[in-house]
């Protein structure tokens, strides 16, 4: 299947924009791999490296700014994040011409990607306690969520329709390619664990926390140095939502799974950490958050319906998560009882009494 072209910022329109808003003459651009809603950069200055993040035409700039205030706010409460770099009229976005850009301070780190160490565990685990610990006394979780109810009443044969026909479509195209071959098996597995959906949710208490959240908190976000996490990064716009859901992501991301065979011990040592610098998290967030996230992932055709659809920025990294996630929701739901006792040990720990 052809895919359309996604539109890309011209390296020109950036310099410039870098020029006339940040008085910044970079010796060169590198596109950075990775993010699926902006094209990033490595700019070169004299003396110097930034990162510049380019948003899509359609972005909601306000809504950026936003973004950008709760990574000032996380940063300012003790967690590592960036700092933004103000342009010559003080704003943290500048937009010139065909591109809206944000240049940031730029940090030695990288994500791992293929699994984290106990030590990286704990310090994701504290550094989302403190997030969520902060974003607490934010306004806006004092608001209702507008997706919660969503989240507790999935369409299920919407979902099971829109699978069906993803299937048709692995099964139907001109060229049958490797992927098509993947998708065809992966949705039919998927079809049947959609079955275990209505079942799970009847388990999951109403009223689980929202608030506000890091919204994207995940490995690809959070940068580290070694065993040190030295920022994390690519903060959402404040929305309240499940604290059970942002904690389960990352507890139980699919990378742990599938690449581990130690992953409960491991979403533990995390969960853990979280709760050390967190302790008032409600107990129902850490019990349920594994059947929570697992029943995200089932509901869930991102990547695929992507690929067949409307394809992303960087498709053939959404082509790869569908998979890995995929197997993880598998792996989660043929293990989550057991999953569950260790979630109950850690929300019955004695020092939380």
């Amino acid at each position: 299947m052809d895919r359309p072209k996604r539109d890309h910022p011209v390296n020109d329109d950036v310099i410039a924009a870098l020029r006339s808003g940040y008085a910044l003459s970079p010796v060169r651009l590198e596109r950075i791999h990775g993010g699926q809603s902006t094209t990033n950069y490595r700019a070169m200055c004299t003396g110097h490296d930034l990162f510049v993040k380019v948003y899509s035409r359609g972005a909601h700039l306000e809504d950026e700014r936003q973004a950008i205030e709760l990574t000032r706010v996380a940063g300012d409460d003790g967690v590592p994040t960036p700092r933004v770099r103000g342009s010559l009229d003080k704003d943290v976005l500048y937009r010139s011409g065909p591109v809206a850009v944000s240049v940031w301070e730029w940090i030695n780190g990288r994500p791992e990607l293929q699994g984290l160490t106990r030590r990286q565990q704990e310090a994701a685990g504290h550094a989302l306690g403190q997030i969520h610990r902060t974003f607490s006394r934010h306004l806006l979780s004092r608001e209702p969520s507008p997706w919660v109810q969503e989240w507790y009443a999935p369409d299920v044969n919407a979902i099971r329709n829109c699978a069906e026909g993803l299937l048709d479509l692995a099964r139907g195209g001109p060229r049958h390619e490797d992927f098509d071959v993947l998708a065809e098996r992966t949705l039919t597995e998927r079809l049947a664990m959609l079955e275990e959906v209505p079942g799970l949710l009847d388990e999951v208490p109403r009223g689980l926390t929202t608030q506000v959240l890091h919204g994207d908190y995940t490995a690809p976000n959070l940068l580290f140095d070694g065993e040190d996490l030295a920022a994390v990064i690519d903060f959402r716009p404040p929305v309240p939502y499940l604290v059970a859901w942002e904690l389960g992501r990352i507890a139980f991301d699919p990378r742990i799974i599938t690449l581990t065979d130690g992953w409960i011990d491991s979403a533990a040592t995390l969960i853990s950490a979280y709760q050390d610098t967190n302790p008032n998290v409600d107990l129902q967030d850490v019990l349920f958050c594994g059947r929570v996230i697992l029943i995200q992932m089932l509901t869930s055709l991102y990547g695929v319906e992507q690929h067949y659809r409307s394809p992303g920025l960087l498709q053939d990294d959404l082509d790869q998560f569908w998979e890995l996630r995929h197997q993880a929701a598998r792996r989660l739901l043929e293990n989550l009882e057991t999953v569950e006792s260790t979630l109950h040990r850690l929300a019955s720990r004695p020092e939380r009494w």
